[in-house]
């Protein structure tokens, strides 16, 4: 059989055939439901990345606004109340986080106490003012918060109490002492007790305790909450890209996949944050983001930043070559006539003969005859001054009629000069095989004897050596300041610009 019955043998669709509205339809829905569903998990994984470093916001529920430190100048601001119900009884099992018992029981040490306010000279108040004298010194010596990486709040909780009650020795642990005192609670006890739980208590409930599992890592059970997503995206996934492989003629199932390598970030345990790319391709595919102007500034933002880099890069990379060509010796070989390499012409074309020719007609047959008056005017002027500043003429000036015969006289030079260098310009651009042969021996002449000129070797070196530093001067002076002559607003005007001439051609 041969290669091309075989080639007639396989079934090639002629036509394909446009999909239904209704299709078409579903298909969006579809799209933009398991967008959505990808759009929840990434939040998710945003609430749980973010969840530790603001468990303080989220069981606090409060915004402590104008709180600054500038210099001298300290605002400890005031709390602002969010309306929003306490989450962290949900989320900390989560997250592994249990209350720290140390901690814990320190706070309800105070509670017992507040009961004991009436009495503080009974037994029991002075046992537990004992207690809280002693756990707060182990606290400061132990650092229960460090668990938590809440040493600063600990740090906080010391600096309060030290503005609260100042001691000689400036020490946290003394004026932990002295506050849970009978003598520092006996005259205003309720006022003492508001102070601990307006400052002090908030900071000790913001500790907490997470174990430690057996992979070395803090316990987080966020797995099981992202699992059920994992099934939903790893099965869409294969179907997904089952189908696609079905529908394109020549793909794989693993073409399928690669094509499809975004989706992949959706099914790993790790790195969750990437997933930001497949629900941001999602969006824009399902029609409810539009991702073209994030895509054009993201564009724009690359070219400001290479192009003066690329632009000065060029340029010094062009001019490092000439300086390589002259001081391998390059000028000189052309000069002397030896080859340094065989020129390729694509054309069988002389460009810069033929450019040389249209430039010189141009000038001779359109230019030339729309400034000629000009011309006669100026050369006119000249001979004028010649004549005036000779000494025999102004020793003739004075003679009668010979000022109209020396305008004359000039006139009649000036166009007979100009008439004669055009017609000799005229002649010299008619085709003249013999001129031309003539005028190609001269130019050959001309290098050759230029080429024996400068096989003085001294000469030689000096017109290389001026070469590579003028080179290098001009590298200096205005390649290498390119890009300090550009800033961002330069290149965002020429985009500008830019942006603006597509409107043009667009209407």
């Amino acid at each position: 059989m041969s290669s091309l019955q075989k080639f007639n043998q396989i079934n090639i669709p002629k036509t394909i055939k446009p999909k239904s509205r209704g299709k078409t339809r579903q298909n969006l829905w579809f799209e933009r439901a398991m967008a959505m569903l990808a759009l929840l998990n990434l939040l998710l994984v945003m609430f749980d990345l973010t969840y530790i470093p603001l468990r303080d916001f989220w069981l606090q529920r409060k915004i402590q606004v104008f709180n600054f430190n500038i210099g001298p100048v300290e605002s400890q601001g005031f709390p602002v109340p969010i309306p929003i119900p306490d989450i962290t009884q949900f989320y900390d099992p989560v997250k592994g986080i249990v209350p720290y018992r140390d901690t814990q029981q320190y706070l309800l040490k105070v509670d017992e106490l507040q009961d004991k306010l009436t009495d503080l000279e009974s037994p029991e108040a002075t046992a537990i003012l004992k207690s809280l004298r002693i756990r707060s010194v182990d606290m400061i010596d132990a650092n229960p918060f460090q668990v938590a990486n809440k040493t600063g709040t600990l740090e906080k909780i010391k600096n309060k109490m030290r503005e609260h009650v100042p001691n000689q020795q400036d020490s946290s642990k003394d004026a932990f002492r002295q506050f849970w005192s009978k003598e520092n609670l006996a005259a205003e006890p309720l006022e003492e007790l508001n102070f601990f739980n307006d400052e002090i208590r908030p900071l000790i409930e913001t500790n907490y305790f997470r174990p430690i599992g057996e992979n070395g890592d803090f316990l987080d059970l966020f797995g099981l909450i992202d699992f059920p997503f994992f099934v939903i995206f790893g099965v869409e996934f294969l179907a997904r890209t089952w189908f696609i492989s079905h529908r394109r003629v020549g793909v794989s199932w693993l073409d399928a996949m690669l094509w499809r390598w975004y989706d992949i970030l959706l099914l790993l345990p790790f790195l969750r944050w990437l997933r930001i790319i497949p629900v941001t391709i999602r969006l824009d595919q399902a029609k409810l983001l539009n991702s073209s102007r994030i895509q054009k500034l993201a564009r724009q933002g690359f070219v400001v930043k290479i192009a003066g880099d690329m632009t000065e890069v060029v340029a010094i990379l062009l001019i490092n070559q000439v300086q390589g060509a002259i001081r391998q010796g390059e000028l000189t070989k052309w000069l002397m006539q030896k080859e340094v390499r065989p020129y390729i012409d694509l054309n069988d074309t002389d460009e810069i003969a033929a450019l040389t020719n249209i430039a010189v007609k141009t000038t001779v047959y359109q230019i030339l005859p729309k400034i000629k008056p000009d011309l006669e005017a100026l050369l006119q002027h000249n001979l004028d001054r010649a004549i005036n500043q000779s000494p025999a003429y102004q020793q003739l000036s004075q003679l009668p009629g010979l000022e109209e015969l020396q305008n004359q006289l000039t006139k009649r030079i000036s166009q007979e000069v100009l008439q004669s260098l055009y017609d000799g310009l005229h002649l010299a651009i008619e085709e003249d095989p013999v001129g031309e042969k003539l005028f190609q021996q001269l130019l050959e002449n001309l290098k050759e004897v230029l080429g024996n000129e400068v096989q003085n070797k001294p000469t030689v070196t000096e017109i290389e050596s001026l070469l590579v530093d003028f080179l290098e001067e001009v590298k200096v002076n205005y390649v290498e300041s390119l890009e300090l002559g550009y800033n961002d607003e330069d290149f965002e005007e020429l985009l500008d610009q830019k942006r603006a001439i597509r409107q043009v051609v667009q209407q």
